[in-house]
């Protein structure tokens, strides 16, 4: 835990220390102000424009991002215990009926929630819900993360429910690419604030962890090595890549899942990548899913119940 003196974040991006006086302007005459020299010197290196924020509660809720459109996206994986299948037959067909009549009712408000199996696949995951909901960052709505555990909970509380692990998580958000405002095409990653599935038979999801030392390079030097990464995929058309970010809600720094109906396009796509710049920058890409797009009465027969 950090001690309490230590500068704090703030959510245009400079550090504000404790007990310092917020000007009405958002600007202090302290060191570390934007009127400071050496803070104008930090904020040109970072590419910070404008003054600081002061510290105004009344201007939180009509901060940017309590108005964006921004998503959360969460994989969750689950796995059956075979004690399940050992379990009487009444007993079984009770907790398989509560689970098909729970997930009849999940699908509601606008929201994504899509299954898949990896029965036969994987032998750590046998089944994967896709769910996305809004962020709902007015203040007072719930921020989307409730609505992600309350269908957690609802599925966990049936019979097949009782005997579900989860052994892989993640959790990202929607968010703009800062590399593609030169890629303007129909479902660019610039405008992706929105998850817009193609409904392709194959979903591979990984989580992503990128070095450190990228994010210290030069703009100008990510940028490039980007323009060969975004060229590679669209030489790929058959393949559509959903991107999310975690940075701050996860263990890793992006979630990708990518669309195709046709694996073989999919292989080829990630062993080209491995050849690119931007590849000598990964810190983790593993472990992969392959994920099939399944009804849930399929992923329940998968199972062998």
């Amino acid at each position: 835990m950090a001690d309490s003196t230590v500068a704090t974040a703030h959510p245009s991006g400079v550090s504000v220390h404790p007990g310092a006086a917020a000007h009405p302007s958002g600007v202090s005459g302290h060191p570390g102000s934007a009127a400071d020299p050496g803070e104008k010197e930090m904020q040109q290196r970072l590419g910070i424009k404008g003054r600081s924020m002061g510290e105004n509660p009344e201007m939180k809720v009509e901060y940017k991002h309590n108005t964006s459109i921004q998503q959360f996206v969460k994989y969750s994986f689950y796995k059956l215990d075979p004690a399940f299948r050992r379990l009487p037959k009444a007993e079984r067909e009770q907790g398989v009926q509560e689970f098909l009549a729970i997930m009849e009712d999940l699908y509601p408000r606008g929201e994504l929630l899509r299954p898949y199996t990896l029965t036969g696949v994987r032998g750590d995951s046998d089944f994967m819900l896709w769910h996305v909901v809004p962020c709902n960052k007015d203040g007072e709505s719930p921020s989307g993360v409730e609505r992600l555990q309350e269908v957690t909970a609802t599925v966990l509380r049936t019979g097949l429910g009782a005997y579900l692990t989860m052994p892989y998580s993640y959790l990202a958000m929607t968010k703009r690419s800062i590399y593609t405002d030169d890629h303007h095409h129909a479902g660019s990653e610039n405008e992706r604030l929105r998850v817009e599935p193609w409904g392709a038979k194959y979903l591979f999801v990984y989580p992503f962890v990128k070095t450190r030392q990228w994010y210290l390079l030069p703009m100008a030097d990510r940028q490039r090595a980007m323009n060969e990464h975004i060229l590679v995929g669209h030489m790929y058309p058959t393949i559509k890549l959903n991107t999310s970010y975690s940075f701050g809600l996860d263990d890793q720094d992006f979630v990708v899942a990518f669309e195709t109906d046709y694996p073989a396009d999919f292989l080829d796509l990630v062993q080209h990548l491995r050849e690119t710049e931007s590849s000598m920058f990964t810190v983790r890409d593993v472990p992969i899913f392959t994920c099939v797009s399944s009804t849930v009465e399929q992923i329940v027969k998968n199972l062998g119940v």
